[in-house]
């Protein structure tokens, strides 16, 4: 099942895309967001309510919000492809534990809505990634059972601003907050029974120019590790998002930079989920 959030005359609303028709859940369920059904706890109901039901919209006829807008908490790993690390050469051992940064909801864009330069920079860059969302609350998480804590996969476009992330020693936290400025969804995959999660692929391509490809096998901290790391000193809630990290290939790393233009097209796919898009544009302030 893929869940979405969304817009129909003005309101928030949740959903379920079915052949590119959009099953509205809020009428279904009484819900008024994905959070709302992740808290409840009841996706493997609605996914058989939503396979049954009669659609309502095109998926074309909505326009998507990020997939959970009202995220408690939203969690990214830095440096998690090993050949990431080699990128830096500055002769670093492997990590030993997930280096984390926190992001907030007004920083991403929906599928197929602008993400932003702002007029103080123009090192607005990419950074394509596979996101976890998670489903179900938990403290302490084995890696046994991380994956039963987690609801699907999203897509993340995990857009930075590099030169106000290189503004302090040790925080990034100015360069990976501006408004609009990475992209999430286009919804959650809840079904990852033919997901291979120990080699799944992500491919980022900038105007059709693939930039980064690689699997999760290339990870230092794969899901179940980030789950038990992240869930050992904080409560992982339903809708909470962990986006796991990017692949060799962003724009910083070229010989000069290259940086996101004004009408330059990202697009991100992670196998058996999808594709984000987002264009770029300049913000008017």
């Amino acid at each position: 099942m893929r869940l979405i959030s969304f817009f129909k005359n003005g309101e928030s609303r949740a959903g379920a895309v079915i052949d590119d028709r959009v099953v509205d859940l809020t009428v279904q369920f009484g819900v008024k967001s994905v959070r709302d059904l992740l808290d409840i706890g009841t996706l493997e109901d609605v996914s058989k309510s939503a396979a049954q039901a009669a659609t309502d919209y095109d998926l074309d006829d909505v326009d998507l919000d990020i997939p959970v807008p009202n995220a408690r908490k939203i969690y990214c790993v830095g440096v998690n492809y090993m050949n990431r690390n080699a990128e830096y050469k500055d002769n670093s051992d492997a990590p030993k534990y997930p280096s984390l940064f926190v992001r907030n909801p007004m920083s991403f864009s929906a599928h197929g809505r602008d993400i932003l330069i702002p007029p103080e920079s123009e090192q607005l860059d990419y950074e394509g990634e596979i996101v976890l969302v998670i489903g179900k609350k938990g403290r302490r998480i084995s890696q046994d059972a991380a994956m039963d804590h987690v609801a699907g996969l999203t897509i993340m476009n995990e857009g930075s601003i590099r030169d106000w992330i290189r503004h302090g020693k040790f925080n990034v936290t100015p360069g990976k907050n501006w408004d609009r400025s990475g992209g999430m969804g286009p919804w959650i995959e809840t079904d990852l029974s033919e997901i291979d999660i120990e080699n799944l692929m992500v491919e980022t391509r900038v105007n059709g120019e693939i930039r980064q490809k690689d699997t999760t096998a290339s990870m230092a901290f794969p899901f179940k590790r980030i789950i038990e790391y992240v869930s050992n000193f904080g409560t992982l809630l339903p809708g909470d998002i962990i986006a796991t990290g990017t692949p060799t290939g962003s724009g910083a790393r070229f010989d000069p930079p290259i940086w996101l233009r004004e009408g330059d097209v990202v697009e991100v796919s992670v196998e058996g989920v999808g594709t984000l898009s987002n264009t770029v544009a300049k913000e008017v302030i």
